[in-house]
This record gives C-alpha cells, structure tokens and sequence, in this order.
C-alpha cells in the first residue's frame, strides 16, 4: 500500500486536534476547578463561523475580523476553548473588585480567564510540537460564542488549524473587502 500525505493529511489534523483539546484540558486550573468546554469545528461549520465573524464586523467595524473571517477558510479545523463562568470564592480582587460578592453580574471572575490561558498554551504547543499551523483568535472565539457552540461559556477563543506548507494564518495583509464585496 501507498499512502500519500495529501489523501490523509485531513484525518491526521482532526487527530492532533483531538490531542491539542487533550493538552487543554489537562492543563492546570486554578483551584483545581475544571470550567473548561473545548470542541472542533470543521468543514461547513467553519464557513458558517466565518459568515457569523462578518455579521460581528459589520456591528463593531473591525476591519480584522475581516482579514480572519477570510484566513479561517483555509483551515483544516478549528478548535475552540472557552470556559463557563463561575467565581472561586477567593476575594482576590485580580478582577477589580474587593470581594468576589462586589463584582457585578457579566464581569468575569479572573480565574477563568487564566485558565482559559493556560489551556490555549497547552494547545498551542501540542501543535507546535506536532508541527501544525496555528494561530489564537478572538474574533473567531467570539463568533463561536456567538453560536454557542460551547454551551454556557462566557469567554471562547478559537484556534484554526492547518497543515500546509506555509502557515496560512501569519504573513496576512488587512482586509478590506472579502471576494469583492
């Protein structure tokens, strides 16, 4: 038998995806809380988050949401990781507030947010351990938020990846129109 990469390579990037939600969720979380949801999104479903990226930018004015609403097309898969929001009850007043009870309803509690950190690092470099082209995005996360597509989650960043042989998602010139529109 003869296998060649270019028949597989799709199969074998949804495989280190699985291993990078691996990665996140094993990373440590702040008191040992585990709020963490990850997922893959592929084929049409990446289309549908890059037109929910191009609804986002249309609201906010972004012009690099269009640049990434462009640059996700030409991922093999998506991950996202975010997290549910719960505080954790220490009154540590990294969030800006002095007790946990002070700090108002849709302000996050700052664990979580590290810890979504935390596991966005792990991720990465299981990638680039396996040699994946990567790239964080927010403006995806918050178009898959949008979505909810990780149910409960108050804060989701996203992470296209790729397997080619130049890493589609650096080296991108701003957006100004997609295909002419």
């Amino acid at each position: 038998m003869i296998l060649n990469e270019r028949n597989c390579r799709n199969e074998q990037v949804i495989n280190a995806a699985k291993q990078m939600m691996i990665a996140a969720r094993t990373a440590p979380k702040g008191k040992g809380v585990d709020l963490l949801e990850t997922a893959i999104v592929t084929g049409d479903e990446i289309r549908i988050l890059s037109e929910t990226m191009l609804e986002i930018q249309k609201e906010n004015g972004f012009k690099f949401f269009l640049r990434d609403a462009d640059n996700i097309l030409n991922a093999e898969c998506v991950m996202l990781i975010g997290t549910r929001e719960k505080e954790q009850g220490l009154n540590c007043a990294h969030c800006g507030f002095s007790t946990c009870a002070s700090r108002p309803e849709g302000v996050p509690c700052t664990l979580n947010s590290i810890d979504v950190g935390i596991a966005i690092g792990s991720a990465c470099a299981t990638a680039a351990d396996l040699r994946l082209d990567t790239r964080v995005m927010f403006s995806a996360g918050l178009a898959a938020q949008r979505l909810n597509w990780l149910e409960g989650c108050k804060m989701v960043i996203a992470i296209p990846i790729s397997a080619s042989s130049k890493n589609p998602f650096f080296d991108r010139k701003p957006k100004e129109q997609i295909n002419g529109k």
